[in-house]
């Protein structure tokens, strides 16, 4: 099917005169081809502090979209071979994400924990700051994995900050090598790498999130940003970027087939990932492009090399569905129509049926799996199917479960029974020793309270029983929640979320 560049722009005309009637915050779409930006459409406001409009030249946190640019100078600068073990480029790493290949560390494979999420199991919130090396230290010591590399997706920023350090220890801070390679040659003068939320940035958004009474607030971030997440950029710089790959030019030259390369898992399936671009589902052409999210900050770009086209969604409010809009201009623009959301399962909060430390929640046709939540739609003949590649979902209800597959692994999960109870025998005081964490759990009158911090930050959270010892709790910073599953067995607990499997305490 041919491409319309007038239908698409159109769609994004209608996107971003919401944002405008809203008086808010909003976004920037830019569609683009391999000569460079072809219609640009933007709505709200950069600052609501200063009523400032949004602009293609407005700055925004590109947050993961980095993550390509990154693989692209990894690729580009060779002498890092994807078959190499981490170790051998980073000999601080402990022994298992050591022996972890390069190729894995970059392709989500790789079962490397997630070092926000690990830091917010044991009670340090996203919101406070963390130095690049105090984070360093902390990862490399993580000697467990949350899957054997190569079996499953399971999306981490971890190996991307893992592989500034080895690439920096070839050319240079990443920056200046970003720049010197791709940036100064494509005139991209809005591209900045800062590494902090705090540093200066040209003309940059603010990042707003907004809270049950409908109040916005600015977004706060306090971990090192990284190479995993950290370019900032106008969508303009952006698309011009997208462009120069799709068109193969010198400074990028060749980059972008082995980018989207679909990777396989260890059994020869391929995934919908592959060196930060990762393919979009649902309308039967190539659809390639990647997200980023940071708070206050929700973005998306998609690339459709049949059509020579593409589309660049930045976006400073987090209540975007960044894929969804970038999905419906490209959508617009071949006259398809995008699937509906599913009503094939029903609502409810389902555990894993074998008990292992894995649950999900459904509720209006959205799946939350380990606190990963996800729109699901028709997928044809009673399935439900996700549109990430990062977070796949191929689901069904069956015989009163749900089956089918999350990120390429099989899994069947049964409803929580109604009375499921807290056991007694979680009470007490449960430690992890070499993290220096804690937290109590106090059992009364069948329900279960697990407390975990200190001073200011020490707070309760309920635990939801699961069965089987399975326990769910439920935290909240700013617009972010994490949902940890407290696993007990005897004396052992293990703490598992979506990004984060490998903590587990002791009873003290």
């Amino acid at each position: 099917m041919p491409f319309d560049l007038a239908r698409a722009p159109a769609a994004a005309d209608g996107i971003a005169a919401s944002w405008a009637a809203a008086r808010g915050p909003g976004g920037a779409i830019v569609l683009f081809d391999r000569d460079g930006p072809r219609a640009a459409a933007c709505g709200g406001r950069a600052s609501l502090d200063h009523a400032l409009a949004i602009t293609p030249d407005t700055a925004f946190r590109w947050a993961s979209i980095t993550k390509h640019v990154l693989a692209a100078l990894v690729l580009r600068e060779g002498g890092i071979g994807l078959d190499d073990p981490l170790g051998r480029h980073l000999p601080e790493l402990a022994p298992a994400p050591a022996a972890v290949p390069v190729g894995r560390a970059l392709d989500m494979t790789s079962g490397i924990a997630d070092a926000m999420e690990a830091l917010w199991q044991l009670g340090v919130p996203w919101t406070a700051t963390h130095t690049r090396d105090a984070l360093f230290r902390f990862t490399a010591g993580i000697d467990a994995l949350n899957h054997p590399p190569g079996t499953e997706i399971s999306y981490t920023n971890t190996g991307y900050r893992w592989m500034q350090h080895a690439i920096e220890k070839r050319v240079g801070p990443v920056g200046a090598a970003w720049r010197e390679a791709f940036f100064a040659p494509l005139g991209l003068h809005s591209v900045q790498f800062p590494e902090d939320f705090t540093d200066p940035v040209p003309s940059l958004a603010t990042g707003y999130w907004r809270d049950a009474e409908g109040a916005w607030h600015s977004g706060r971030y306090g971990t090192h940003l990284s190479a995993s997440g950290g370019l900032a950029g106008s969508a303009r710089d952006l698309a011009t970027w997208l462009a120069a790959l799709l068109a193969d030019r010198a400074a990028v030259q060749g980059l972008l087939p082995r980018l989207a390369q679909r990777r396989r898992l260890t059994d020869g399936r391929e995934t919908g990932y592959g060196f930060g671009i990762a393919h979009a589902p649902f309308l039967g052409i190539p659809l390639y492009g990647h997200g980023g999210s940071l708070p206050g900050f929700k973005n998306h770009v998609l690339i459709a090399p049949e059509h020579d086209v593409g589309v660049v969604l930045l976006s400073n409010r987090e209540d975007t569905d960044p894929l969804g809009v970038a999905l419906e201009v490209i959508a617009a623009g071949l006259g398809a129509t995008l699937p509906p959301p599913t009503i094939a399962l029903p609502d409810g909060l389902f555990a894993a049926a074998d008990g292992a430390p894995f649950w999900i929640e459904l509720a209006n046709g959205r799946a939350s799996f380990l606190g990963a939540a996800e729109q699901l739609f028709d997928g044809g003949d009673g399935w439900a199917i996700s549109r990430s590649p990062y977070m796949w979902m191929r689901l069904r209800h069956e015989g009163g479960a749900i089956t089918g597959e999350i990120n390429h692994v099989a899994r069947r999960f049964v409803p929580v029974a109604r009375d499921a109870a807290p056991d007694a025998a979680w009470a007490g005081r449960w430690r992890n020793d070499a993290l220096g964490a804690e937290f109590e759990v106090a059992v009364a009158q069948g329900a279960a309270t697990l407390t975990m911090g200190a001073g200011p930050l020490r707070n309760a959270m309920p635990l939801v029983p699961l069965g089987a010892g399975r326990a769910l709790g439920r935290r909240s910073d700013g617009p972010w929640m994490q949902r940890p599953c407290f696993a007990f067995a005897g004396d052992t607990c293990r703490l598992v979320t979506n990004r984060c499997r490998v903590f587990t305490f002791r009873r003290a």
